[in-house]
């Protein structure tokens, strides 16, 4: 790998992780805001309005961060990855112009109202913006992964001419689109958004009532974030299922190396925690002897491909790296599956909201969902290497050829300036706007509120 293939994809890692802060928190939160608006639709109670109103603000701040990030990445393909936009054009081409056209567009279109239409359109009308919004953003999700799942498994396309000319046609649009991971990975991809956005809630709301705040609001807020997170929390144990057998079949050197397992033909165990020496060849740590071999075939004794039985050339390099992100987020999904059961037993019990503990954990929890979606993307595009394009084209063949080392490292550098101030400004704003609250037009209070959190200080 040469300085440039290095620079350029430490730029591009750099930008997209940046980006994804935001579209996970616009897809979750956008549900919330169709769940919290419906509850005042159907009940007319004020506090789930003003809620409403409270989470709208911070969704069009997400909204405008998101956007703004995004942009940069479009010339990225152009300035470092030209031999790459050439191959992929007609592929990619095809999924961000449905992107643009059925989900962008509905959505940008939409914020308008769901931003400022509270006084000019219908409840009824205001409510619809606000289901279209939610609905553009997971749209503009699923075109995103078409594209990105074509490089994980090509399907429904030939290729035309040779060496740097060659490039992937379209021969079957829906055979492109339904390609054999696309289902799995998105449906993966927007229940990590959706605890994304509920836990961003959850956060904010026991942050309120820890501080004794705008407590009838917050307890209101919790509930909806907790249903939608707990709900969102278990299907990730399907979806992450689903996917790995999607791995298993399609990208066996990329189950190796989340596993760490070596041997050609063997039975393969499943690691709850270790590390990986890949000079020795050796995986330790706390396993599950023939685990992944029973996850995948239901028998513990089952052989499974290791990385020896690939070529080197074609096996990922940095496999510990790929074992540790994979058991970071599989680590991280259990808790939450784990902390959400457990709060949803506490509401039950009418002891949630008086537990101070646990929602000093949960503001703080915020952090979970976000670095588990960060480590599964760095997981699945760093186990593809060296494919850029999965048993097609290679990453080092996919670069510039006029670009430079110190171009790419001049531009990082810039970027990283450039996204840390957007950071800080993200943060100060929402910050502001948390501080600043829901506006509280009545005291009604919603029904099945714990009023004891109303009058007495929170408890142990």
């Amino acid at each position: 790998m040469d300085n440039v293939e290095l620079l350029s994809r430490i730029q591009f890692a750099f930008t997209i992780a940046f980006h994804y802060i935001y579209p996970p928190l616009s897809i979750g939160l956008g549900v919330c805001l169709v769940i919290m608006e419906g509850q005042y639709l159907r009940t007319k109670n004020k506090v789930y309005e003003e809620l409403t109103r409270f989470w709208i603000r911070i969704f069009a701040l997400i909204f405008g961060i998101g956007v703004a990030t995004g942009i940069v990445m479009e010339f990225e393909f152009g300035t470092n990855w030209a031999t790459y936009s050439r191959y992929v054009g007609d592929i990619f081409g095809s999924a961000l112009a449905a992107e643009g056209i059925f989900a962008f567009a509905m959505e940008s279109a939409f914020l308008g109202i769901l931003v400022f239409g509270w006084n000019r359109v219908s409840p009824p009308v205001h409510f619809l913006a606000t289901v279209l919004v939610a609905l553009g953003s997971i749209f503009s999700a699923l075109w995103i992964v078409i594209a990105n799942s074509w490089q994980q498994t090509p399907a429904g396309y030939r290729i035309e001419g040779t060496g740097m000319q060659a490039r992937a046609i379209v021969t079957d649009f829906w055979a492109m689109v339904f390609n054999p991971s696309s289902v799995e990975r998105y449906s993966h991809v927007l229940i990590g958004a959706l605890l994304a956005g509920s836990f961003l809630v959850l956060s904010v709301s026991a942050w309120y009532i820890l501080k004794q705040k705008h407590v009838v609001h917050a307890q209101a807020a919790f509930r909806i974030g907790l249903w939608v997170a707990a709900i969102s929390a278990l299907g990730q144990l399907f979806t992450g299922h689903q996917s790995a057998e999607v791995v298993t079949k399609y990208q066996p050197a990329k189950l190796a190396a989340m596993e760490g397992h070596f041997e050609a033909s063997a039975p393969a165990d499943m690691y709850l925690v270790g590390w990986v020496d890949a000079k020795t060849q050796t995986t330790t740590g706390l396993k599950i002897p023939g685990g992944l071999s029973f996850l995948v075939h239901q028998d513990f004794k089952k052989p499974i491909p290791g990385l020896n039985s690939i070529k080197p050339e074609n096996r990922p390099t940095a496999v510990n790296f790929v074992f540790q992100t994979y058991h970071l987020m599989v680590g991280i999904g259990m808790t939450l599956i784990g902390l959400t059961l457990f709060s949803l037993v506490m509401l039950y019990r009418k002891r949630l909201f008086q537990t101070r503990w646990l929602m000093g954990v949960f503001v703080g929890a915020v952090l979970l969902p976000q670095i588990a979606n960060q480590v599964g993307w760095y997981t699945a595009e760093v186990g593809r290497q060296p494919w850029v394009v999965y048993g097609l084209l290679r990453t080092s063949d996919a670069l510039s050829q006029a670009v430079r080392a110190e171009h790419v490292l001049t531009s990082l550098i810039l970027f990283t300036l450039v996204y840390m101030m957007l950071f800080a400004l993200f943060l100060y704003l929402l910050n502001k706007k948390i501080q600043h609250g829901p506006d509280i037009q009545t005291t009604s209070q919603e029904p099945g509120l714990d009023s004891s959190s109303r009058m007495n200080p929170i408890l142990h």
